[in-house]
């Protein structure tokens, strides 16, 4: 038995008095934190004062959770991130996403640093992602089901939301930003990968690499909120390029392309919001996928103290 569901209604009710109602939520990636520090009167809770948030300990992570008004949209931003490779669970990595989730969002746009495998995809270039390929051995489904988080298999057919995609790339002409599309696959890290190992990637059909992102587009998905990603090009992968690859290339790249980053992700949240406002996924059955905790947060609220007292009871 695990207390999922639990912990992140610890998160939530934790936050709940600031968050507003957030609609849109943001997981910025490494080195895209920028957006977060341009944010106008933004509502900081660093994750340390979150119950049951880990702290974000990789560079370019700044580790808050900010609440703010963005083009009349209230938003809830995860600024860093924490990563299967550190150690954490995949129900650790998540929990963030969950707790997005039950304040209330209906759309998650979730960013990354990726390494480029396709041959037209250069440093600085922000990618829309189409689909994923998960090949990070795991998935953040294993384990105990609990109904209150969505279906048991949920159908990952449009993972990334076609309505959420449209937005994006249409407030990608709006602010003349140039966007490129393609398919993103996920690995464990943390070292990169070898060349014959991209070059495996690419047969698959993979078009950019990097070590998020699947998780917390599959837990989005399961939990009916609508998700979107979007890589920004740090490197060419491995094999491809004459020199090592580096973290502080990732972070060195990242920071050039900030301002088209920042622009587009502006445009980007109100065109969202409506797109998706009115229109819940429904899950397999016709259903609302939308899990009941979720549209009743503030009953399942009160009852957070006492799951929190009665597990520790049970350790």
């Amino acid at each position: 038995m695990n207390y999922v569901f639990e912990e992140a209604l610890e998160a939530a009710a934790a936050v709940k008095s600031v968050a507003g109602k957030p609609t849109v939520g943001i997981i910025l990636g490494s080195g895209l934190g920028v957006f977060a520090r341009q944010i106008k009167a933004p509502t900081v809770v660093p994750y340390t004062r979150i119950p049951n948030f880990p702290p974000a300990r990789v560079e370019g992570h700044a580790g808050h959770l900010i609440f703010a008004d963005i083009g009349g949209v209230r938003v809830a931003v995860l600024s860093g991130r924490v990563h299967y490779y550190e150690g954490y669970g995949l129900d650790t990595v998540t929990l963030g996403t969950r707790t997005l989730a039950l304040l209330g969002v209906r759309a998650l746009i979730v960013t990354n640093a990726s390494g480029g495998i396709r041959d037209d995809l250069a440093p600085g270039d922000l990618m829309v992602i189409e689909d994923h390929i998960n090949l990070m051995g795991a998935n953040a489904l294993m384990g105990h089901w609990d109904p209150r988080l969505g279906a048991r298999y949920p159908d990952m057919s449009a993972a990334y939301d076609p309505d959420v995609r449209s937005a994006i790339l249409s407030a990608g002409e709006e602010t003349r930003v140039k966007l490129q599309e393609g398919v993103y696959a996920a690995v464990s890290g943390p070292s990169y990968e070898t060349p014959a190992e991209i070059r495996m990637l690419s047969r698959m059909g993979a078009d950019a690499v990097g070590m998020s992102t699947v998780p917390e587009v599959t837990v989005a998905t399961q939990m009916g909120v609508r998700a979107a990603g979007i890589s920004c090009i740090a490197n060419r992968a491995a094999g491809l390029s004459e020199h090592k690859l580096s973290h502080q290339e990732v972070m060195d790249e990242t920071a050039k392309a900030s301002r088209r980053f920042c622009k587009l992700l502006t445009a980007a949240i109100p065109l969202v919001d409506r797109a998706v406002a009115g229109k819940p996924r429904a899950d397999e059955s016709g259903k609302l996928d939308r899990i009941e905790a979720k549209r009743n947060v503030g009953r399942h609220m009160k009852d957070a103290g006492k799951q929190k007292r009665k597990r520790k009871a049970r350790r």
